[in-house]
């Protein structure tokens, strides 16, 4: 048997706090190795008006659990003074294979293969009572905590205006996201294949309630989300696929180029080519004042609702 953490000691290596800290109790089980527990709870935030009738734990919270277990053991080494961001910056080979839903436990299985200069490859699996429920690679890094350095460029194209094609309501009558987690604001372009979706990021937001050192930062599984729920409301919005929902299904590679904060504008540009069957593959990326700061390859299902 390991060391094993509670809450308390997670909090001291970890800066993630409520409503983003995802692991309840954990067992060290070598420098490398380290399992860990995450009750799924109907009580969490993320549930109150997510996917109405149809509970389930958005899969890209199952990541965050993955990165979070691997930071816990490398943090020491990657940022051993406490003062930097360790981030994931590559993320790859996700697959979703199962739901987690209310009632479910989740457990969290990390293994360290690699140290590289101020990076370090982690292996990590969820499984619930039913099996395996997720696995990833995560590359992490460390990189400065640093706040924003200028002002936004305000009311540009993106910025909604009466023309946009899809407002949040809108998007609400394609999608089952619901408060807290729809993450798209509104649909400023559709062209074909291609989608231009819009997200603001402000500091009211739930995800900063709790920040540590007044350092408020977008965690990277949720640009994950983010361009999944565009791809979603974008290939929904066809009228073959008139009343169906879409279920993220993998991600090949996600990587993130820089941080981003509370007053930046995401402009996030998916290509979605038609499929052939119910599922669908597309690509793109999310900028903030014209540079790029993550990129994502991703599947979903088109599924009945």
């Amino acid at each position: 048997m390991g060391e094993v953490l509670g809450v308390r000691q997670i909090k001291a290596i970890l800066p993630q706090r409520y409503p983003m800290l995802m692991l309840d109790r954990v067992e060290v089980l070598s420098e490398t190795t380290a399992w860990a527990v995450k009750n799924v709870s109907m009580n969490e935030l993320y549930f109150q008006g997510h996917f109405p009738n149809h509970p389930i734990m958005p899969g890209v919270l199952q990541v965050e659990a993955m990165k979070q277990l691997g930071e816990l053991l490398v943090r020491s080494k990657l940022d051993p003074e406490g003062t930097q961001d360790v981030y994931m910056r590559v993320l790859e080979k996700v697959k979703f294979r199962r739901p987690n839903n209310p009632g479910d436990r989740l457990k969290i299985e990390a293994e360290v293969t690699e140290f590289r200069d101020a990076e370090a490859v982690v292996k990590a699996k969820t499984f619930n009572n039913g099996g395996q429920t997720c696995e990833a690679i995560i590359t992490l890094a460390v990189r400065p905590r640093e706040g924003a350095r200028e002002m936004p460029l305000l009311f540009n194209e993106n910025d909604k205006h009466s023309e946009t094609p899809m407002d949040v309501l809108r998007i609400m009558s394609l999608v089952p996201h619901r408060y807290p987690f729809l993450l798209i604001d509104n649909i400023s372009m559709i062209d074909g294949e291609h989608i231009r979706a819009v997200k603001n990021i402000t500091v009211n937001e739930e995800i900063f309630a709790h920040c540590p050192d007044d350092y408020a930062v977008m965690p990277e599984s949720l640009l994950c989300e983010i361009s999944a729920q565009s791809g979603c409301a974008c290939v929904l919005s066809r009228p073959e696929n008139a009343g169906k929902i879409g279920y993220f299904m993998s991600i090949d590679r996600a990587e993130s180029f820089a941080p981003i904060l509370p007053g930046d504008q995401l402009v996030i540009d998916i290509d979605l080519p038609p499929g052939k069957s119910k599922f669908g593959k597309g690509s793109g990326t999310i900028t903030v004042g014209g540079r790029v700061v993550f990129s994502i390859t991703l599947m979903f299902a088109i599924v009945d609702a």
